[in-house]
C-alpha cells in the first residue's frame, strides 16, 4: 500500500473514533525515517485506545500490520509505526507538552481536505 493511501486510511479511522485536531505532516523532504506523521488527540484513555484499535483493525483488513507499537499500556501517547507512516495518538496534555508539530515544523502540513485531491495522490 502506498504511503499516501495509508495516511488516508489512518485519518479516516481516527475520524471514525472522533479523534480531534488531526494533523498530517509530510516529512519526505526532512528525514528518511518516515514519509508522514499523523498526529491526533483523544480526550481520554479509553478514546485513545479506541482510536488505536480502530486504526489497527481497519488497516488489518488490507493486510497492513503495525511494525511497532509504543505506549499502548499507558495510553497517554501511543505511537503506531507503519514504517512509511508513523501515527501519534495523544492525550491533550501530552500533545501540548511534546508539541511534535513544532518539533517537526520543517515538514509540510497536509490539509485534511486536500488528501483526496489529485495533487496529493500524485505527489510521489
Amino acid at each position: 500500500m502506498q504511503s499516501h493511501d495509508l495516511v488516508i486510511k489512518v485519518v479516516e479511522s481516527a475520524f471514525n473514533k472522533k479523534a480531534i485536531d488531526i494533523k498530517v505532516l509530510d516529512l519526505r523532504q526532512v528525514t528518511s525515517i518516515t514519509d508522514y506523521f499523523v498526529i491526533c488527540t483523544g480526550e481520554s484513555t479509553p478514546q485513545v485506545k479506541a482510536i488505536c484499535d480502530e486504526i489497527e483493525e481497519k488497516l488489518g483488513y488490507d493486510n497492513v500490520h503495525v511494525w511497532h507499537r509504543e505506549g499502548y499500556s499507558h495510553l497517554h501517547w501511543v505511537l503506531l509505526d507503519y514504517v512509511d507512516v508513523v501515527v501519534h495518538i495523544f492525550l491533550p496534555e501530552e500533545r501540548d507538552f511534546y508539541s511534535l508539530e513544532r518539533l517537526w515544523g520543517a515538514g509540510d502540513m497536509v490539509a485534511i481536505e486536500d488528501m483526496q485531491s489529485e495533487k496529493f495522490q500524485k505527489s510521489f
